[in-house]
């Protein structure tokens, strides 16, 4: 297993035994983590600034930091849910690796495919649930309980295009894998 410093360099790139039909999805998915990753980084920035200035106000100051919470959290939902794809796509997600190496090859693959058939599963139904959070929160105006009170439809937004992102991109790992071992089992078989 690998931690920050002495991680490969990885970069996201379609998987090669994407289906010809998706790989048009694949290279759209690319580019939107990529993008997706920049305001990831841009709204880090922002929650840090902003964190850091609610400390500096309230401690030299003494002044209220009542929006300086809540549009940091906002940020960091921001960050995470929308990275969550571009993560996917290196396979960046916590994994066992331990039993990786343990496993027969093609017992490995089926697990492989298992995860990802889960992890879309539940990540359709956290992005639909998710939109329809949105939904509720655009339709009826509804805010935080703070002074402040932004809308709520912001987070819950930014949560449910990043799990659509996420959902797409274990869909289009999913096909590519199971192509992938479709294509291993044809080429065992005498």
């Amino acid at each position: 297993m690998s931690h920050g410093i002495d991680a490969p360099n990885v970069s996201a790139q379609i998987d090669p035994h994407t289906p010809g039909f998706l790989k048009p999805l694949a290279r759209l998915l690319l580019w939107v983590n990529q993008a997706m990753v920049l305001l990831g980084m841009l709204g880090l920035l922002a929650a840090s600034l902003v964190l850091t200035y609610s400390v500096v106000s309230r401690y030299l100051m003494q002044a209220s930091t009542d929006w300086q919470d809540e549009a940091a959290v906002f940020c960091l939902v921001g960050a995470t849910f929308l990275c969550g794809a571009f993560v996917q796509s290196m396979r960046g997600h916590v994994g066992i690796e331990a039993i990786a190496g343990l496993l027969p090859r093609s017992f490995n693959a089926f697990r492989l495919v298992m995860v990802d058939l889960l992890g879309f599963l539940f990540c359709s139904f956290f992005s639909w649930k998710s939109w329809t959070l949105f939904h509720e929160a655009w339709a009826e105006g509804q805010t935080t309980s703070s002074s402040w009170a932004p809308p709520l439809w912001i987070p819950y937004g930014l949560m449910a295009l990043g799990m659509t992102l996420l959902a797409l991109q274990l869909a289009v790992q999913l096909v590519a894998c199971l192509n992938g071992f479709r294509l291993s089992q044809t080429k065992v078989t005498p």
